[in-house]
């Protein structure tokens, strides 16, 4: 019978008679708030518990011999399509002339809409091979002297006279797809150096006048995971006098993404940062946009991974807990408070029946 009764002294939900209890407005008022609360928090705690959590992990990036895509989707509001040429090199000066990708250029009109379109099966200069305008620099110091006794061909001299006409009237190209470039630092660039030296000085009569304003409306090296930002989408660089070369130097990071349902996504996330150098009517270069990459030695490995259960329940516990005991706190207060108040109203109301009475 001890042990019972010991037992039962150790009951924290010791029971109330019901014709003890008493239920009053204000404590009906409490309790919806405060059910109100622990509703919203619960709520709050489950999406919190069924949302993925990422973790991060860095590692030497051992992979060899893979090729690096790069997509690419560009507008340049100023230069028509028949001048606009993609070129890329690769760290060791090989300059790949006939990669396996696929490259449309999409004729624009003034007004940015699409007017036509043309599929490159290759992404460099057709007579790249006889004029190098990286390496060709007495070419340009005296192109323009030689130019008055160069003599074109009918096709040539037809195309010149197109692309006359569609600067005149303002069309632009937009350059999307996909480059697979060897895994290694290199860099591809976007130009007019497709044309031979010659017709580019009759076209626009030296580098100064070519306009490479642009807009990169997506550059990407692998699928796109969630929460990644590539941070040269949606660039807009637009010259409005004179011209010059700009520069991207782009730091890529080899990426990982692991979905909780074991899906492995590789990419890559990169880095960037820009210069842009002005050229005068003196510079024998021609402008160009240039993406400059190269490759961390570091590879990131994101995984998705599920909340625990425990912690939910921990987490649940602690919140629903908590603003019961805050309610009940509330509650007391205020029935403290109105015994207060009540007992004040009774010695005021004493002391006037005194005064009366004398």
């Amino acid at each position: 019978m001890g042990f019972k009764q010991a037992l039962k002294s150790m009951d924290a939900f010791p029971r109330t008679e019901d014709h003890l209890l008493q239920k009053t407005q204000s404590g009906a008022f409490v309790s919806i708030v405060g059910l109100s609360i622990m509703a919203t928090l619960f709520l709050h705690e489950l999406r919190y518990y069924l949302t993925t959590e990422t973790v991060h992990q860095m590692l030497v990036d051992l992979k060899r011999g893979e090729t690096l895509p790069i997509h690419i989707n560009m507008t340049f509001p100023s230069l028509p399509c028949d001048v606009v040429s993609v070129d890329a090199i690769d760290m060791s000066g090989k300059h790949e002339v006939d990669l396996d990708t696929n490259i449309w250029k999409l004729r624009l009109n003034s007004h940015g809409h699409i007017i036509g379109t043309e599929y490159l099966s290759d992404l460099v200069e057709k007579e790249h091979t006889t004029h190098k305008h990286d390496e060709g620099g007495d070419n340009h110091e005296h192109s323009e002297g030689k130019t008055q006794g160069y003599t074109f061909d009918k096709d040539t001299e037809k195309m010149i006279k197109k692309v006359k006409q569609a600067l005149a009237h303002g069309e632009g190209c937009r350059v999307y797809g996909v480059l697979d470039v060897q895994r290694v630092a290199g860099n591809f660039h976007i130009s007019v150096h497709g044309l031979n030296i010659f017709v580019a000085q009759m076209i626009f009569e030296g580098g100064i006048h070519v306009n490479v304003s642009h807009e990169i409306h997506d550059l990407s090296f692998g699928p796109k995971y969630p929460g990644l930002h590539n941070p040269l989408d949606g660039t807009t660089r637009i010259l409005h006098s004179g011209s010059g070369i700009f520069k991207y130097y782009i730091k890529i990071v080899p990426t990982e993404y692991r979905y909780i349902s074991k899906e492995v996504l590789p990419t890559n996330q990169f880095s960037v940062t820009e210069y842009f150098s002005p050229m005068n009517e003196f510079d024998r270069t021609w402008p160009a946009v240039y993406f400059l990459y190269d490759l961390s030695p570091i590879t990131v490995t994101i995984r998705e991974e599920r909340r625990s259960l425990l912690h939910f329940i921990t987490r649940l516990c602690a919140v629903l807990g908590g603003t019961f005991a805050l309610t009940g706190l509330t509650l007391a207060g205020s029935h403290h408070l109105m015994h207060i108040e009540k007992g004040f109203f009774n010695m005021e109301k004493g002391f006037g029946l005194i005064h009366d009475m004398a």
